[in-house]
């Protein structure tokens, strides 16, 4: 697996630190602006709630950014949650590399 030591920032803070603050966006404000509820803005800036493929598409849009970015974002950030929520994957044996490899 990958040998990340820090938790990864979770989107919704970044969300929260580099545009509603420094922007004097509200939550209210934002919500309006995606055309979702603000309980959606804020469970995700809250660090509650997750990145969507139409969120992402959504903050795309009003930020100027990629969705690829906000998917990537929460893509890291569960990888790393999952990977240290619990030792149960590791218990998976990798198949045989002839196995995997063999010609049809």
């Amino acid at each position: 697996m990958r040998n990340m030591k820090r938790k990864p920032t979770h989107p919704g803070k970044i969300i929260k630190e580099d545009y509603l603050l420094p922007l004097a966006i509200s939550i209210t404000e934002m919500a309006a602006i995606l055309g979702v509820s603000r309980k959606t803005v804020s469970k995700i800036t809250n660090e509650r709630g997750v990145i969507t493929p139409e969120m992402a598409l959504r903050l795309s849009s009003a930020l100027d950014t990629s969705p690829e970015l906000w998917l990537n974002l929460q893509k890291t950030y569960d990888l790393w949650q999952a990977e240290h929520a619990s030792n149960a994957w590791r218990i998976v044996k990798p198949l045989s590399p002839k196995l995997l490899h063999a010609s049809a």
